[in-house]
């Protein structure tokens, strides 16, 4: 009499590493930073945009080039535009080139612009890039509303970063 032996189970194979979650942060590429941006205004709320760029934009920011130091943003009707940042021509583009300081439209929701404009109108408020980065592929742009500084508001924010940099590298050497 013959008994029927069962057919070995399959074994799993090692673990896979687990796929991106939804709470890791996306990578990020930055290709110009408006550092002069945060010294130059108190910024109150910052919101992410997306940017409308032709192909030889793109690939001018794919090399990093990219100046955002006289750009400013500017709600006109129901639509913002980046006046003043300079994208310079790609070599490679010849005909099809397009103009460095073009105003650049930004792509944000209605209820975006109406919040964003709103605030912008107020008396002082400037819309200033902070910086413009590459999100999965796509060019995004950091906007930022921000009031003047003053020269003597400019020097007080100086001295308050190094007093709380100098504390901080006490504490560091202490803990050695």
């Amino acid at each position: 009499m013959t008994t029927a032996v069962p057919a070995p189970k399959p074994t799993k194979s090692a673990a896979k590493p687990a796929k991106k979650g939804a709470d890791e942060k996306p990578a990020e590429r930055v290709v110009a930073e408006n550092r002069k941006a945060r010294h130059d205004y108190e910024i109150i709320d910052t919101l992410e945009c997306g940017i409308a760029l032709v192909g030889s934009e793109v690939k001018s920011l794919r090399g990093g080039r990219m100046s955002l130091d006289e750009a400013y943003g500017r709600v006109e009707g129901a639509e913002v535009w980046l006046l003043g940042s300079d994208i310079p021509e790609y070599e490679k583009a010849n005909q099809l080139n397009h103009k460095p300081k073009r105003p650049r439209k930004l792509l944000l929701h209605r209820r975006e612009i109406a919040k964003f404009a709103g605030r912008a109108f107020e008396k002082g408020l400037t819309l200033v890039p902070l910086k413009m980065y590459f999100k999965n592929g796509r060019v995004k742009v950091l906007l930022g509303i921000g009031r003047g500084r003053k020269d003597h508001d400019k020097r007080q924010k100086l001295k308050a970063d190094t007093a709380r940099r100098d504390i901080e590298q006490a504490l560091r050497g202490r803990r050695r």
